[in-house]
């Protein structure tokens, strides 16, 4: 009810002033020193010719009066008068057609000075008059036509033509209302005593429909009119806030039958409670909406009442039937263009299918192109699609509604110096990712190592490149860093050639070193996921001081489990070698020759070799001590 209340209180503010206050005259006259000056100087050319005029018309007289006293008998002074009959009226048709050119040169850049004394302009003086310019002298019929409102005995039949020398005059009762001048009849492309008779009606008849748009009778009704219209507002807006809180209790009433909450597959966006409010607030946005509008449309027909206010009933419906014919009228210019934008986008459409049908049948190996990978084909399609579709949007620019425009380019200039500068290390990470993606370095599943990082591919887009470790890690390499280091594909010949998994072992000079071979090919042969064939190796790498460095190299097809097979790997070696009584130690001893064995395998001993004893002397003296 607030909201009524507020209503209906600016409404009983604005009526009083509907009422009694005159709007004052928008269009104020202002002095324009370029439309005074060009008038004026076409006032004097017209008054040159007009002087022009006056002297040939009095020659023309005398002329005629001697033609009419010469003798019939004098046939060659009879003929020169004609002659110079015809000759001044060809000059005079000469200067009336220059005065019409001159005043139509100046009709497209000159306007003229209107004479409003009410609401409307009746019409509009270009020449001066006298000391008079045009803008002073349309002042002064508007305030000689005001105060003939103030007769109320005042009749259009009143005012009378007068003809003068050079003018035609309006009077009423004796007073001057206007003069109507030759210069005033050639702008306005009539004879001088029409145009008069056209101001005297025009003058009669505004006088007289002001007089009854302002009397107390017209006042009355259109008050009355005015509280009608405001009391039908009231109604609606009393109906339309009923109808919605009707509305809002019904929906209320759904809450848990037909409103149980939105729902997006298992996620509940909203519950029931929460759809009706916000439906109850989408409906009261539509409401005050709805209110505002019949507002809007009852204030021009409110202002549409009286004489004064008419004018803000048709400047408050030109906000909207102005903006309205604006759009329709862009959007009925923008139509040819509209329908060459939708032609290029199709045909741009057919050739991205194109393309894409050729990307389908590379990626399936219908199609092959020697040194053409499959794995290329959707990269490759996805970087020329991005070129076609900036030559597309080339293309279509010049097309599109306001590319012309000052602002539209600013912007455009913004966005891409933004654009350059704030993405320079994103641009570089997305060159090396395309690069990345022609050197096949990897693929998706991969089990690699980038730089210090060990684990398996699981995604690679144009920025970033992750790998998830063995530890469940995922970790993100920018696609710049990985083109900066080195990286070791694991995966790429496993299916085909396998993995070698190998691992160093050091064992001492006395055990033979075909016995270490068996015992680590039997220790691979029994690993998962270890291929027989080919089948494991063995390589010495080196011989240390105290040790033998052996290294067991197998062949596997599962990459990405090295970790587990490297753990059962090396089971199985401490397995064999313990199975077979030989330590995985590496030795580090000094041999002491005249008391240790040779630390050899017994196989390649001398027969008589034995332990000798230790001899240690004391005092000199010389014992035996095993």
């Amino acid at each position: 009810m607030r909201p009524i209340l507020v209503l209906c209180f600016s409404l009983l503010l604005i009526l009083p002033f509907a009422l009694f206050a005159q709007v004052p005259d928008t269009s104020v006259k202002q002095v324009d020193s370029f439309r005074n000056a060009a008038l004026d100087q076409q006032s004097i050319e017209l008054q040159r010719l007009k002087n022009a005029h006056l002297a040939d018309s009095l020659r023309e007289q005398q002329l005629q009066l001697q033609l009419n006293a010469v003798q019939s008998t004098n046939y060659l002074k009879k003929e020169a008068l004609i002659k110079e009959l015809a000759a001044l009226r060809s000059a005079d048709s000469l200067r009336l057609s220059r005065q019409r050119r001159q005043v139509d040169s100046l009709r497209s850049i000159v306007k003229g000075f209107p004479v409003k004394p009410f609401l409307d302009t009746l019409f509009l003086l270009y020449s001066k008059q006298g000391s008079f310019t045009a803008g002073e002298r349309a002042d002064a019929v508007v305030n000689r036509i005001r105060k003939l409102h103030d007769d109320f005995r005042f009749s259009p039949d009143s005012l009378q033509i007068i003809p003068a020398e050079s003018t035609t005059d309006i009077v009423y009762k004796g007073d001057l209302i206007i003069s109507v001048s030759e210069q005033d009849a050639l702008w306005m492309n009539q004879s001088r005593e029409m145009l008069a008779q056209q101001y005297k009606t025009a003058i009669g008849k505004a006088v007289i429909n002001y007089q009854q748009q302002t009397s107390w009778r017209t006042l009355l009704r259109e008050a009355g009119l005015a509280l009608l219209v405001i009391s039908i507002l009231l109604l609606v807006i009393y109906f339309i806030n009923r109808l919605f809180r009707k509305l809002n209790r019904w929906i209320d009433s759904l809450t848990g039958t037909w409103l149980n909450g939105v729902h997006i597959r298992t996620y509940e966006l909203l519950d029931g409670k929460q759809e009706a409010a916000f439906i109850i607030s989408v409906l009261t946005f539509f409401k005050w909406l709805v209110i505002l509008v019949a507002v809007y449309l009852a204030l021009p027909v409110l202002f549409g009442i009286f004489p004064w206010t008419q004018n803000f009933s048709q400047v408050l419906l030109s906000y909207v039937t102005t903006p309205v014919k604006r759009i329709l009228t862009s959007v009925w210019n923008y139509l040819p263009n509209f329908f060459t934008i939708v032609v290029l986008v199709l045909v741009f459409r057919y050739v991205l299918r194109i393309l894409r049908f050729f990307k389908n049948e590379i990626e399936r190996g219908a199609l092959s192109l020697p040194g053409f990978y499959s794995d290329w084909a959707n990269p490759t399609y996805q970087i020329i699609r991005v070129l076609i579709l900036a030559f597309m949007l080339i293309v279509i620019f010049p097309y599109m509604p306001g590319s012309d425009s000052a602002i539209f380019k600013g912007v455009s200039v913004f966005v891409g110096v933004l654009f350059t500068f704030g993405s320079a290390g994103a641009l570089s990470n997305v060159v090396a990712g395309l690069v990345l993606t022609y050197m096949r370095a990897f693929h998706k599943g991969d089990r690699v190592k980038i730089g210090e990082v060990h684990g398996d591919i699981i995604e690679r887009s144009l920025l970033v490149t992750r790998i998830r470790t063995t530890k469940n890690e995922i970790i993100s390499i920018p696609n710049s860093t990985v083109m900066n280091s080195h990286t070791v594909n694991y995966s790429s010949d496993a299916p085909e050639k396998g993995l070698i998994l190998y691992t160093n072992v050091t064992v001492g000079y006395d055990i033979e070193w075909r016995t270490v071979y068996d015992l680590l090919t039997t220790a691979a042969s029994r690993t998962e996921l270890v291929e027989n064939d080919p089948p494991p190796f063995v390589l010495q790498l080196s011989l240390d001081d105290y040790y033998i460095t052996y290294q067991l190299n197998a062949y596997t097809k599962q990459p990405n489990k090295q970790a587990a097979i490297y753990s059962r790997l090396f089971e199985n070696v401490q397995d064999v070698f313990n199975e077979a009584g030989i330590e995985l130690m590496s030795p580090h001893f000094y041999a002491l020759r005249d008391g240790h064995e040779l630390n050899i395998p017994k196989a390649y001993r001398p027969a008589n070799e034995g332990a000798k004893a230790i001899q240690v002397k004391f005092n000199g003296e010389r014992k035996n001590d095993k």
